[in-house]
């Protein structure tokens, strides 16, 4: 599962990694959550097949929905079930992006509150998240405005991962994360794509459970306060 991530790379950084056209005013961001807006890469068909940034809201109304409630239950997509799930299914084939971070949270452990822990790549480097966008139509007093959304594809987790939650979100790398964006890729190639990414790539430790309130964003949610746990 994924419900908090972070974003504190440069935009110059992300731009040189991911190859989005724009230079955008990103600002550090220490606990994204559902709801709130967050940068996500697209790619346009062929012939150019430029890379875009835009923000988009967190939590994925199918273009289909009555209202926009049904976002909160759909943060998260199985990549097990995407293609066989109605809310998943167009924007699989039609409308696949890549969520861009440096480290998501994640909680384990009994009661509650429980322990919050930040999981970021050993060598600190930022990454993407698979993700599924979709346009919804808002209808409000005879204006009609377009809201874009995502959502965050999730796997079983690796060895490390396991620990805390039995589901992690899918990160995608070289050439995956290019089929991944490529709206020309072959299907067969794209679900190859969603799988965990290897234990040794990442790491974790346990983080201030002020990370729980959606209302607090400060650099200080990211500190560890107890060991670092390595994959290997």
């Amino acid at each position: 599962m994924c419900g908090r991530y972070k974003l504190t790379t440069p935009a110059d950084v992300l731009r040189d990694v991911f190859g989005f056209i724009e230079r955008p005013n990103l600002p550090a961001r220490h606990n994204i959550a559902p709801t709130q807006e967050a940068p996500v890469v697209r790619q346009r068909r062929q012939p150019k097949g430029e890379r875009t940034v835009q923000n988009l809201r967190w939590g994925l109304i199918p273009s289909w929905a009555k209202d926009a409630k049904i976002a909160s239950s759909l943060i998260n997509a199985r990549a097990e079930s995407l293609a066989s799930r109605p809310a998943f299914a167009r924007a699989l084939r039609q409308r696949r992006c890549a969520v861009l971070a440096d480290g998501f949270y994640d909680w384990s452990g009994e009661g509650a509150p429980r322990q919050p822990y930040l999981v970021a790549r050993r060598d600190a480097a930022p990454f993407a998240f698979a993700g599924l966008w979709d346009r919804w139509i808002e209808r409000t007093d005879g204006a009609e405005t377009p809201v874009d959304t995502f959502t965050i594809v999730t796997t079983a987790a690796n060895d490390l991962l396991r620990q805390l939650h039995p589901r992690m979100p899918v990160i995608l790398t070289g050439a995956e994360l290019d089929t991944w964006l490529d709206p020309e890729s072959d299907p067969v190639r794209v679900a190859a794509a969603l799988h965990g990414v290897p234990a040794a790539t990442l790491r974790y430790a346990p983080v201030s459970k002020r990370v729980n309130s959606a209302r607090v964003d400060e650099p200080e949610l990211a500190a560890p306060i107890g060991p670092e746990t390595v994959g290997a």
